[in-house]
Order: structure tokens, then C-alpha cells, then sequence
């Protein structure tokens, strides 16, 4: 079994301190029991998601990032290992990237295990993303102590090629930070955007027979109040835990990664597509480049 904290998180916008010692709050809560294997944090967790110009000044090197949660993660649980997903505006060498990195915390060592800079940047209504970021170019799934992995920065998950591309490349989980402005409401009362989301996460973990954890950010940036939400869905499409759309929490379950390969032998979803990909993608109508002289000989 894989012990997993949600922290939703309440962001003061730019203060990288208090946000901080927030973190380190929650991680001190977290060792007073039996601690998680694995803690995710939201998108841009220790600054808040609207800073548009102010990314330049509050962006952080990533070991910068690691060196600071291992710090106050060993000062609240002593040697205890731990593995933190934390998202965070990213500066890399004068390249500014919305991103989310995946640290290992354990004997005296910290280590970025991977790196995932979002690939999609919104820059629509509320959203000014690409003005102020470079977006990413890779989606990798990458090996943890619990089976291979993978990183959506919030819009990424909305794109269904995206999560099917990590699992084509082996996840088994699916790690969502995100930090998503409420929109609309629903018959019943409920935010629209909370709902999509519920219908977008549990479709992906049907569809590919993985776990999806989602982290959410909560509170009030600019008067656009962020969702929270944050869930854990399994292999078979069912939400195993939720927190509220408006309040700061952990939120805390187990997972059984045998599960994934219980829901891939009985929806098979994921085998079956490995079979037809490679037609789906020769399709030359597709727009997607070709090499200079590759003739589609059905067009001849």
C-alpha cells in the first residue's frame, strides 16, 4: 500500500516565506502520524498562480525548490523518507516555466526526481500564461519507488492525447497540480469547472486503468476564487477520497497499485490502443510533419 497526502493549499500571492512555513505546517501534521509515502502540493503552490510579470522575481531553481522542502520537511518528520510533488514558477537558467517537480527525501539526501514544465498555456479570459512563460516540449513518465509516473499541470489533463500519451509510455499514476479559477454553475448549485474536472479525471483513470491524483489550490487571487476539490480517483473510474471547493486541507488515503493491472485486465482499453496506434499516427491527413519527400502512396 501507497500512503498519499493532498495538501490544498492556500497561497499568500508572492510571499515564498510564508507559504513555506505554511508547507511546513502541514508536513509536521503529516509526521505526527504514520506518515505518507508520497505529498502532492498544487500548481504554484508556494506563490500563488496570478503573479503575470512577477514570475521573473518570485521564480525559483529547482534545487532551490528541493533544498527548501527537504529543509522543512526533515525539520517536521526528522529521517522519515518522503517523496513531494510541488508546483512551483520555475527559473532555469533565465527561462521562465510553469512546472512541477518530483522530489525524493530520504537519509540525508534530496533529490529532483523529475521535472514536468506544462505544456499548455492558457492565454484566454482570465488566463495570461504564454505572455510571461515558455512552455514545455516533453511529457515523460518516469520510475518512483511506486511504479512509474507521471506529471499534468492542470490544462494538460484537458487534453485527452496528453494523459493517453503518459500512459502509453508506461504510467500508472497521474500526478495533477493545478490551481483552477471557478466558472459557471451547475443546476444543482455546483461550480461548472468543479464538475468538468470530475468528469475529466475520472475518464482518464477509466480509460487508462491508472490513479489520478489531483491536487487543487483554494482562496481568493484578484477576486477569482480557486477551486480546490483535490481528489484521489482509482484504476476504475471511482473517486476514493475528495476535499471541499473552499477550504485549506490534507487529504489522506492508500492505494493499492495492484489495482492498475486488476482494471487493465478487465477493460483492456490501453493494450488495444498499443495495436492501432501506429496507424492512427501514419494517417497522413493527420497535421502532423512529415519528413521533406514522404509520399503517401494511397494519395498518388
Amino acid at each position: 500500500m501507497v500512503r498519499i497526502a493532498l495538501i490544498q493549499n492556500k497561497p499568500r500571492k508572492g510571499a515564498i516565506a510564508e507559504n513555506l512555513r505554511a508547507a511546513g505546517e502541514a508536513f509536521a501534521m503529516l509526521a505526527s502520524g504514520e506518515p505518507p509515502d508520497l505529498v502532492v502540493l498544487p500548481e504554484a503552490a508556494l506563490t500563488g498562480y496570478f503573479l503575470e510579470g512577477g514570475v521573473y522575481e518570485k521564480a525559483l531553481a529547482a534545487g532551490d525548490l528541493v533544498r527548501m522542502l527537504a529543509e522543512r520537511w526533515r525539520s517536521a518528520a526528522g529521517s522519515r523518507a518522503v517523496d513531494i510533488v510541488c508546483g512551483f514558477y520555475e527559473n532555469a537558467d533565465g527561462t521562465y516555466y510553469n512546472s512541477a517537480l518530483y522530489c525524493t527525501i530520504a537519509d540525508g539526501d534530496a533529490r529532483i526526481v523529475h521535472i514536468h514544465r506544462k505544456l499548455f498555456l492558457p492565454t484566454y479570459g482570465v488566463f495570461d500564461e504564454e505572455r510571461f512563460l515558455s512552455r514545455g516540449r516533453k511529457l515523460q513518465a518516469f520510475p518512483t519507488r511506486f511504479g512509474s509516473a507521471a506529471i499534468l499541470i492542470c490544462e494538460d489533463a484537458w487534453h485527452a492525447i496528453v494523459p493517453t500519451i503518459a500512459a502509453l509510455k508506461g504510467a500508472r499514476v497521474l500526478i495533477v497540480p493545478s490551481a483552477s479559477p471557478g466558472r459557471g454553475i451547475e443546476g444543482r448549485g455546483e461550480l461548472t469547472s468543479v464538475t468538468l474536472w470530475r468528469e475529466v479525471l475520472r475518464a482518464m483513470a477509466r480509460e487508462h486503468g491508472l490513479f489520478v491524483l489531483y491536487a487543487g489550490m483554494v482562496g481568493f487571487e484578484g477576486g477569482k476564487g480557486m477551486t480546490g476539490s483535490s481528489c484521489v480517483i482509482d484504476p476504475f473510474g471511482n473517486e476514493v477520497v475528495r476535499a471541499s471547493d473552499d477550504e485549506q486541507c490534507v487529504v489522506r488515503c492508500s492505494l493499492d497499485m495492484r489495482h492498475v493491472d486488476l482494471a487493465r485486465a478487465q477493460l483492456p482499453l490501453l493494450g488495444d490502443l498499443g495495436g492501432v496506434l501506429a496507424d492512427l499516427l501514419l494517417d497522413a491527413e493527420l497535421p502532423l510533419p512529415r519528413p521533406i519527400g514522404d509520399v503517401d502512396a494511397r494519395r498518388t
